[in-house]
């Protein structure tokens, strides 16, 4: 039982750390990015992006608090965090071609959170299923 609290507060810590990313990004003027690649891409990201974002740290962070609460939503509060990363990301890898500037190594981020917020949502589904879960 002790693994399930080390994994959920550790899934709440990311989830946090991805909403701060999350208001500093939308907040930030282009000079603040660190590079011009990166202010272009926030620059020309459509809003339909940018709401994928926002839904996938907000309800990530519910799914968390749901894990921490143990509640069976969880994994489909993780589920559709996972499907807001993987349409934002998929927007920077296919619509802007952050490949094309920052090259292979522009992949290895969004394949941490993506795997992460995988992880996250088989696990609190598990949890469901072992009834950990309420």
């Amino acid at each position: 039982m002790h693994r399930f609290w080390i994994i959920a507060v550790a899934l709440f810590v990311w989830s946090i750390m991805g909403d701060a990313a999350y208001i500093m990004q939308v907040t930030a003027s282009p000079d603040s990015l660190g590079d011009p690649i990166t202010a272009q891409a926030f620059e020309t990201m459509p809003p339909w992006a940018w709401g994928a974002y926002a839904i996938a740290v907000w309800t990530g962070t519910v799914g968390a608090v749901a894990l921490l609460m143990r509640r069976k939503a969880a994994w489909v509060l993780f589920a559709v965090s996972l499907a807001g990363i993987i349409v934002q990301f998929g927007w920077s890898i296919f619509g802007f071609g952050i490949v094309e500037y920052k090259g292979p190594s522009s992949l290895i981020f969004p394949g941490i959170v993506a795997a992460i917020a995988t992880f996250a949502m088989f696990y609190a589904y598990h949890k469901k299923m072992d009834r950990t879960l309420r």
